[in-house]
């Protein structure tokens, strides 16, 4: 059980998939869940499911790109004890000549101002928790190119470095940085939204591959690296399912 005072875990991008599954796991390890995303009805939703469970989780509607909303929300805590910056995502395979210069954008707003943002806005009260944890899940994305990934590579290189530079800025400080770099993930909205909806490209993503991560599994290594004790720091985490051993190297059963 986490101590009184950094019993408050933030969880961003929290309506579903990864995000949705780590409050669930988190809330199971005795943290106050905060659930945050723009669709409100959907963390109101999972905030329920966790109450009727019977822990505790609140919704709060938040764009992460959005810094004076964050700010704001930012102002409701005093302390906290974890914030998860989950909030991200992907758009488009193309190659870097044809790319989308706005999914490009859309993608490096959410993956790293996000960040940032929530970092910034919420570090402050991570400090006077005396314990506490900022975990930045990036992907495997962040570690290694492929082609037709161009943007979203750049993004989550993005997202690592911040990681790896807040963790040597604030080694003086009682809080830890968590990096997790999940690798195939499936979820019900990751590719579909990468791809705008088309069903067919989605499910090629995961053609053949026998056991994809799931967000259960992403969530279970995020809440292991945060319930570690406090002078363990887990620095970075790579997770990939057995099938697949690199980001262009993936084992099909076709």
């Amino acid at each position: 059980m986490p101590a009184p005072a950094s019993r408050i875990a933030v969880v961003t991008g929290a309506s579903s998939g990864i995000g949705a599954a780590t409050a669930r796991a988190l809330a199971e390890a005795g943290y106050r869940v905060v659930l945050t995303a723009r669709r409100k009805d959907r963390i109101e939703a999972v905030a329920e499911e966790i109450r009727t469970a019977g822990h505790s989780a609140t919704a709060y509607q938040l764009d992460v790109t959005d810094r004076a909303a964050v700010d704001e929300f930012a102002t409701a805590f005093q302390t906290i004890g974890v914030l998860v910056n989950n909030a991200g995502g992907a758009l488009g395979a193309d190659p870097v000549a044809t790319g989308d210069p706005g999914h490009w954008r859309t993608m490096y707003e959410t993956n790293v101002i996000g960040v940032l943002n929530l970092t910034q806005a919420l570090l402050p009260k991570l400090e006077a928790s005396g314990d506490g944890t900022v975990v930045v899940v990036s992907s495997t994305a962040g570690h290694g190119t492929y082609e037709g990934g161009g943007g979203y590579v750049a993004a989550k290189h993005g997202a690592h470095v911040l990681a790896e530079t807040l963790r040597l800025e604030i080694v003086d400080k009682p809080v830890r940085v968590i990096e997790i770099a999940p690798g195939m993930v499936k979820t019900d909205e990751f590719a579909l939204t990468r791809f705008g909806g088309d069903t067919e490209k989605a499910e090629k993503v995961y053609a053949g591959v026998a056991e994809p991560l799931t967000a259960e599994d992403v969530a279970e290594t995020i809440a292991w690296t945060i319930t570690r004790p406090s002078h363990v720091n887990v620095d970075l985490l790579v997770l990939r399912p057995r099938a697949q051993a690199s980001n262009t190297k993936v084992h099909r059963e076709l």
